[in-house]
């Protein structure tokens, strides 16, 4: 199974607005159509729904042609103070339910069976801990990353690892505990690399997959002309701005579109084995498809490595 792409379906849990069920189809349609085999999910995206979602796409498949991720370590459990609220942690979506930390092995197992039951599904492939680093690393990786290796050894999941932002945190996890992938979002792009120094050696080294996700850095490097996205979801500071309009130039000196360029880069790196994009548009989706397949010249990626823009691999 290729999966050097792969989907990420924070956006059909309304992240940041709201997503028409036909709008969720048809995104995932395309990502299935254009070949993509490889999903993640997270209760954490729209309190459940991307789950419930995908599932239901996924339900017309065959389950053998597909491989599936979620995450645990947030639990979902009703809201007290529910009072026709929405959701404050960038889903436009009620908060009927909460999110609650516990990475003990008895919150894991909660979790999981809580995904398979939105998902309609009685297992997903790969497993991850969920942002442990903005919650209590230390217990993430004491007792969570443990009972995570603890459901695969059993065979109820295939691989286990982590999913956070933080290059520290993903380092500490491939150092400390015994998982088969690191899902790292936004620190190894076409944009900048701080994975490059030490993490992906590390995970190279001891057999750990990487999966890169949010490689757009926001958006910023999604449109051949990066003037009005965001960065890591917020405003684009000058010199980055400036970083990614050069990136951009030089693209276009190859005949090559930035996007193409930031799906591609990260795999040039042996520890990297997928990349994970989301959206919520089909078109979009369809774009990201034909960018992966898209020819670039090893003579870019030279002159990016010469200019100090990317580092050698």
């Amino acid at each position: 199974m290729n999966d050097r792409l792969g989907y990420g379906a924070a956006s059909i849990g309304n992240l940041y607005r709201p997503v028409s069920e036909d709008a969720a189809v048809a995104v995932l349609d395309a990502a299935w159509g254009g070949g993509v085999r490889s999903f993640d999910t997270a209760p954490h995206y729209g309190l459940g729904l991307s789950e419930r979602r995908l599932g239901a796409f996924l339900a017309t498949k065959p389950r053998e042609q597909y491989r599936i991720s979620t995450k645990v370590g947030r639990l979902l459990v009703p809201n007290p103070h529910f009072r026709g609220g929405q959701d404050t942690e960038g889903f436009s979506v009620p908060d009927d339910v909460v999110r609650k930390y516990d990475p003990t092995a008895d919150g894991i197992a909660r979790s999981l069976d809580a995904s398979l039951a939105r998902l309609g599904l009685d297992r997903v492939d790969r497993l991850f801990l969920h942002d442990p680093d903005v919650y209590d690393l230390d217990a993430g990786i004491r007792e969570g990353l443990p009972a995570l290796a603890a459901l695969r050894d059993q065979g109820i999941v295939v691989e286990v690892g982590v999913g956070v932002n933080s290059v520290d945190a993903a380092l500490r996890a491939v150092r400390e505990s015994d998982i088969d992938v690191v899902m790292i979002a936004g620190r190894y792009t076409l944009l900048e690399q701080p994975a490059a120094e030490h993490l992906l050696p590390e995970a190279a080294e001891r057999g750990v997959r990487i999966v890169a996700a949010a490689v757009f850095n926001s958006g910023l490097l999604a449109s051949a002309e990066p003037e009005t996205a965001h960065y890591d979801y917020g405003e684009v500071p000058g010199e980055i701005a400036e970083r990614a309009r050069e990136l951009a130039r030089t693209c276009r000196r190859y005949g090559v579109a930035l996007p193409a360029a930031a799906l591609q880069y990260p795999l040039r790196h042996p520890a990297v084995r997928t990349v994970v994009v989301g959206t919520s548009r089909a078109s979009a989706m369809t774009e990201n498809i034909a960018h992966m397949a898209a020819d670039i010249p090893e003579a870019l990626w030279s002159e990016l490595q010469e200019r100090g823009l990317i580092p050698e691999v």
